[in-house]
């Protein structure tokens, strides 16, 4: 089975469907005809922030890890920086992400799924 990106389409969280920037979805879009893809079709979660950085760190970032998104990125553009939150835990407002990786501008990003690298992304790529 595949992997595909989409873009500003909903997810189905616990409690809400945010539409993030950018989603890795299990599958193709014709399994997703009749609903939104859930936490168990969903690999990599990518928000791009400047003026919503406080809100993907926070209540973002926890409904991502609550729900148990795998691996969650911010583009961070005002620092320069993409930051790769992995290892979801804890429930409710105390669910978080166990780790925190930033890569600057010059680096390259590994995209992982399932726990498996399958490429990697070159931040500058990423950023205006």
């Amino acid at each position: 089975m595949g992997w595909y990106t989409d873009s500003q389409e909903p997810i189905t969280l616990l409690d809400s469907e945010p539409e993030p920037d950018v989603v890795v979805v299990r599958g193709d879009t014709r399994q997703y005809l009749d609903r939104h893809p859930g936490p168990a079709d969903v690999a990599l979660v990518i928000e791009v922030a400047d003026t919503t950085l406080q809100r993907d760190r926070t209540s973002k970032k926890r409904a991502y890890a609550r729900a148990g998104i795998p691996v969650y990125w911010i583009v961070n553009l005002g620092n320069e920086q993409i930051e790769v939150y992995t290892q979801p835990l804890g429930e409710a407002e105390q669910a978080d992400y166990a780790q925190r990786q930033d890569y600057e501008r010059l680096t390259v990003v590994p995209v992982a799924i399932n726990d498996v690298e399958v490429g990697t992304l070159a931040v500058e790529a990423l950023l205006p």
